[in-house]
């Protein structure tokens, strides 16, 4: 083991990680067709809670490289490598659970919103159900005063990891579809904290299968 309990191999796996996907993201024909609201208030400067099944992070990952977003990720030990392979692609990440009890994370969120950072959570992780919204998306853009954008990227040509989300990695060449859905209150008046997760689950399901259907997966 190297300093900090970590395994020794961790870091130059990582650093190599990260060198591959630069490269394979540059292989992929990225087809990204982002909602005309979405892009109105990204350019006006509004800031952002991003949301996006664990699956399918990895074609965001290279899309959005160097843009200092900070992440949630899972505490847990099989979580260290995609953690450390997203730090070298120059995000910042915050170390806990997607659930509002999971509160180191949803602290370190709270603290990286208040000072203007765009913020992304993975809604569904760190363990599952997978495309399963837990309440803390809901409860950190509530919070923040700022509206969530469902993410959706699929390619029918990957490979996909026997994990507990099906974890999902474009091949060579691939055709990769993005969308940026229109941004979301995170409660509206009124509403139950089961009534907006139900609202924005749907949300991400949609956009979800918008990019399937365009990318073909599952065809």
């Amino acid at each position: 083991m190297s300093r900090g309990g970590y395994p020794w191999w961790l870091e130059p796996a990582a650093a190599a990680g990260a060198f591959v996907l630069r490269l394979l993201g540059r292989t992929w024909r990225v087809d990204q067709r982002d909602d005309p609201e979405f892009v109105r208030a990204r350019d006006s400067g509004e800031a952002f809670v991003y949301a996006f099944w664990h699956a399918r992070l990895l074609p965001l990952a290279f899309t959005h490289r160097h843009e200092g977003i900070v992440v949630l990720v899972s505490r847990h030990r099989d979580g260290q490598l995609i953690t450390r392979v997203i730090e070298h692609l120059g995000f910042r990440t915050a170390r806990g659970s997607s659930t509002r009890g999971g509160e180191a994370g949803v602290r370190e969120m709270l603290a990286a919103g208040g000072r203007g950072e765009a913020i992304a959570i993975t809604p569904d992780g760190p363990r599952g159900p997978a495309e399963e919204l837990k309440d803390g998306l809901v409860y950190v853009a509530q919070r923040l005063g700022r509206r969530i954008v469902p993410i959706g990227t699929s390619s029918a040509s990957s490979w996909v990891f026997r994990s507990w989300d099906r974890f999902r990695v474009p091949r060579p060449f691939a055709r990769v579809a993005i969308r940026h859905a229109a941004p979301l209150k995170a409660r509206l008046e009124g509403e139950s904290d089961e009534e907006a997760r139900a609202r924005v689950q749907a949300a991400l399901d949609e956009v979800t299968r918008e990019v399937r259907g365009r990318s073909g997966e599952g065809a």
